[in-house]
């Protein structure tokens, strides 16, 4: 096999979590030109069949389905839905994220709603997929952090912008990391692979201060845009990286290098 060819996804299939945000939507176009038969789901299913039929337009694979990672009970039926359909998953990239929490001073069961979703079901979910995956004994599960799990917040760069700075997901995102590991370590054995990517801000039009500011910080002086994350989760998805686990890599412009 050629370097080139050991990127491709041909053949495989793949599950993307989320997916109707701003880098769930790489995600999944990346996934799907690469080769692979790519799956999306959340509880947005209406998005996501927007997003899906988008996808098919331009001659790629690609099927919406729904899926509360709050309800163990639906992580399953989606799994054996895809099972069902394929046979396998490939390539699990768990991206979806919820954030309920807007402020420190925010009621305990915002806190408590926001890690059902993103503690207790990116558990569920890496199990309930992992050990199918396993069986086969070879796989690779991508999960989606951010610089925020790396590194505390830069205050000065929300002055005078009135966004929220929520803590559930500097939590959340910091626990994804060291899961990361663990799971690379429990289903090494077994072939499968475990790795995080670590995005940084993403140009949406934010405030000219928050932009002149976050860019100074930044070794390349600019935001990811609409491509910026496809190679890695190729990468990472394919054989090309098939000695690569437990690992975290961020895609922050240099950011967290600092």
């Amino acid at each position: 096999m050629s370097v080139l060819e050991s990127f491709s996804l041909a053949g495989k299939v793949a599950l993307v979590t989320g997916g109707a945000g701003l880098y769930g939507r790489q995600i999944v176009a990346a996934l799907a030109e690469a080769g692979a038969k790519t799956y999306v789901a959340s509880r947005n299913l209406e998005a996501l069949e927007e997003l899906a039929a988008g996808e098919r337009e331009r001659g790629l694979d690609v099927t919406a389905l729904r899926l509360d990672l709050a309800q163990e009970q639906s992580i399953l039926e989606l799994r054996d839905a895809i099972y069902d359909r394929e046979g396998r998953i490939d390539v699990l990239v768990n991206n979806a994220v919820l954030r309920p929490m807007k402020d420190w001073t925010d009621p305990a069961d915002i806190w408590r709603e926001s890690l059902e979703v993103n503690a207790t079901g990116l558990f569920l979910i890496t199990r309930a997929l992992g050990e199918k995956m396993a069986e086969a004994g070879h796989g690779s599960i991508i999960n989606i952090g951010s610089i925020y799990g790396m590194v505390g917040p830069d205050l000065w760069l929300y002055e005078e912008v009135n966004w929220p700075i929520p803590p559930d997901y500097f939590f959340n995102k910091a626990g994804m990391l060291n899961l990361t590991r663990f799971v690379a370590a429990y289903y090494g054995p077994r072939g499968l692979r475990c790795n995080c990517i670590s995005p940084g801000g993403y140009f949406n039009n934010q405030d000219k201060k928050f932009l002149e500011r976050y860019n100074k910080r930044v070794f390349l002086g600019r935001m990811a845009g609409d491509d910026d994350l496809k190679g890695a989760v190729v990468f990472l998805a394919s054989d090309a990286s098939g000695y690569v686990t437990g690992a975290n890599l961020p895609v922050d412009g240099g950011l967290t290098a600092k």
